[in-house]
């Protein structure tokens, strides 16, 4: 089976922490070059260091790029900088969740914000990336989503909502490039250990007037497999999906939820 990523080039949104970092780690043990894009120029700079002692061979080269999925038209400005002089193979589109809150409550601002982080983001990153793809006859689109997008999470009404579009938008633009070589999928993680979850926990257990540590042992009994998924765990199905051995998986969304999900 090949996984050699190995002279690829990987661009990796929300990288400076939790199921970005993870991600960026799996794919360039797999010999990827990786830019890690986020907010924190000192979390980025930190990892890319990481990144480049771990170098699997001499001419693997890790960077970074500081961008906030806030500012559209500052990331598309600093895409075409990169873009200039390289070609991404693999483009993750991560980005953290809205805050809860039941949906009857949220205004539309709420819905505005997070439509324009998740989906305008990814689809203008698409937009300049794809054109490269094709032309070198491989390309890898990976959506980092959420398993709302096959069951609704109760007190997450913004993050369905969005999820489910993104999950919508990614099927039917790998209708659009799977003649190319370039593949589409999301990954839907469940209960994932990272600060999103932990802030879920405080959160929800408040809502339910019990402590933290309660709540987490409540939820860890929903998953079959009695415990919070690591961002490393999630990593791997990315790093896989990336892979010239995924060549003929795409439109597709996979579960990594160790069995939480009760839809097929």
């Amino acid at each position: 089976m090949n996984i050699d990523l190995t002279g690829k080039n990987a661009f990796v949104f929300g990288a400076s922490k939790g199921i970005g970092r993870a991600i960026a780690f799996s794919l360039a043990a797999l010999g990827a070059n990786v830019t890690l894009a986020a907010r924190s120029a000192d979390k980025l700079a930190e990892i890319s260091l990481e990144l480049n002692k771990l170098k699997i061979s001499a001419n693997q080269d890790h960077d970074y790029l500081v961008v906030d999925a806030n500012d559209p038209i500052d990331i598309k400005r600093k895409l075409l900088v990169l873009l200039d002089s390289r070609t991404y193979h693999i483009l993750i589109n991560n980005t953290g969740g809205p805050p809860a809150g039941p949906i009857l409550s949220a205004d539309w601002e709420a819905f505005q914000q997070a439509f324009q982080m998740h989906l305008h983001c990814s689809h203008l990153a698409v937009q300049l990336m794809t054109e490269k793809m094709k032309n070198v006859g491989y390309g890898r689109i990976i959506n980092i989503i959420s398993t709302s997008v096959r069951m609704p999470i109760d007190g997450l009404g913004v993050s369905n909502t969005t999820r489910a579009a993104m999950a919508s938008w990614a099927k039917t633009l790998a209708s659009e490039v799977g003649a190319y070589g370039i593949t589409v999928n999301n990954i839907l993680p469940g209960f994932t250990a990272t600060e999103r979850l932990d802030t879920l926990m405080e959160i929800w257990a408040k809502q339910n007037g019990i402590s933290k540590e309660e709540q987490i042992i409540q939820s860890k009994l929903t998953i079959p497999m009695k415990r919070f998924g690591s961002p490393e765990e999630i990593a791997d199905v990315a790093a896989f999906l990336a892979s010239p051995a995924a060549s003929y998986v795409t439109g597709t969304s996979i579960i990594v939820d160790g069995g939480r999900t009760k839809s097929l």
